[in-house]
């Protein structure tokens, strides 16, 4: 599974090409725009885990398109506090995009994914033919 960054502006997105880090995927070494993520493979199927406090399940936007998998949040507020003197509104944005693409032996329409304690998490399960097949003892004639 590789991590897919995409942006809207050319010229940075150029520039991001040139100087990333690894050519094979990718690693976004930004950790204040997006959230870490951590990976790991099971024989059945992949964990994939995202560090995301302070959201509800309702602030994101889960999409998968032609193996690419897409997790994006939006948090909009605004603080206004009243005084005798003075009025003072405070806005804050928080958002983030990741991107995966995932490998040919995941079944895209088995996963799920769930939301708790400031982590969300994806079960990747892989196809039939991807899993391992158990030993098999052949009888000489």
């Amino acid at each position: 599974m590789s991590l897919v960054k995409r942006n809207d502006v050319l010229f940075p997105a150029l520039m991001n090409e040139i100087f990333k880090p690894d050519w094979f995927g990718g690693i976004e070494n930004n950790r204040g725009s997006v959230p870490a993520v951590n990976i790991r493979e099971s024989e059945k199927e992949y964990h994939l885990e995202l560090f995301v406090p302070g959201r509800s399940k309702e602030d994101f936007t889960i999409e998968i398109d032609e193996a690419v998998l897409t997790i994006s949040s939006e948090v909009k507020s605004e603080n206004e506090e009243v005084n005798d003197n003075y009025t003072r509104k405070e806005f804050s944005i928080s958002s983030f995009t990741r991107s995966f693409t995932l490998p040919e032996t995941i079944a895209t329409d088995k996963i799920d994914a769930t939301y708790e304690g400031g982590i969300l998490k994806f079960n990747l399960p892989k196809k039939e033919e991807a899993l391992p097949k158990p030993k098999r003892m052949i009888e000489l004639k």
